[in-house]
């Protein structure tokens, strides 16, 4: 008799609930520990709502522009000086060449980190912040680390794809990439996944793909086309414009997989 021995693999739970006030969020799901990074895009709408969440910010380079600029138009207050005095990243990063002077300046003397990593050219902005995050945090408090990027989706293709590959290079670090339209995270294929629907602020379309190597079994539940033991690779079938239609999703995979969901008109 032939015996087949099966793997056991361990889930991974997901939640969008850092897009929720926090009012609203239960407490029946395990709190994460946030850390936002700021790139040189504009800011999404709901920037405020995740600069709340975040225990730690990170600006990578001229994203600190983007906050000194941008935040006053997305508060109630009166005048931006109160806006810039109220958001402080606690540490800059970066090749430091969109930074203007003003702003690193007026950060600095604020109390900021100024991380000038000029001398280094061969990793991109974000790589760097999320070198320091993967240096600086104990490992047994990564697994409850959650990484909030703003700006990596939208502008320059090359731009997004660097940004992608970030998150294959930490791919046992959880790293989200937002834009008002959607968010990207990476499902490793070392776990089966859990997608728990924040209805009221995602969905319903979205998407799952493998990129840098074809997935030939993929299988989902939740989604309005589930997929069964899928063949999945570019140049062949990949799920998109699918429709989330559960609470939850569930993902299993020989391969890892870029999932992607629609966000709604967050106020």
């Amino acid at each position: 008799m032939l015996w087949r021995t099966v793997r056991s693999m361990d889930v991974m739970m997901h939640s969008s609930s850092f897009l929720l006030p926090k009012m609203h969020q239960s407490a029946n799901k395990p709190v994460k520990n946030y850390a936002l990074v700021v790139l040189n895009q504009h800011l999404p709408r709901f920037m405020p709502r995740l600069w709340a969440q975040a225990n730690l910010r990170i600006c990578a380079d001229g994203g600190a522009n983007r906050i000194f600029d941008e935040m006053f138009q997305m508060t109630n207050d009166e005048d931006k000086k109160s806006t810039r005095n109220r958001y402080i990243p606690e540490i800059i990063e970066g090749d430091m060449d969109s930074i203007r002077p003003e702003v690193k300046l007026f950060y600095s003397s604020q109390g900021s980190k100024i991380s000038d990593k000029s001398h280094n050219q061969e990793t991109t902005d974000l790589h760097k912040c999320i070198s320091r995050l993967h240096r600086y945090t104990p490992d047994h408090e990564k697994p409850n680390l959650c990484v909030l990027v703003t700006g990596a989706l939208g502008g320059r293709f090359d731009h997004e794809a660097a940004n992608i590959n970030v998150l294959y290079l930490f791919s046992e670090m959880r790293i989200i990439l937002l834009s008002d339209d959607c968010l990207i995270r990476l499902l490793p294929k070392t776990h089966r996944h859990e997608l728990y629907i924040e209805s009221s602020v995602e969905g319903p379309h979205c998407g799952l793909f493998p990129v840098g190597a074809p997935s030939t079994s993929t299988t989902t539940t939740g989604l309005k086309w589930n997929l069964s033991e899928s063949k999945m690779r570019f140049g062949s079938m990949i799920s998109t414009s699918n429709i989330v239609q559960s609470e939850k999703v569930t993902v299993q995979s020989d391969a890892d997989l870029l999932w992607t969901i629609s966000l709604r008109n967050l106020a």
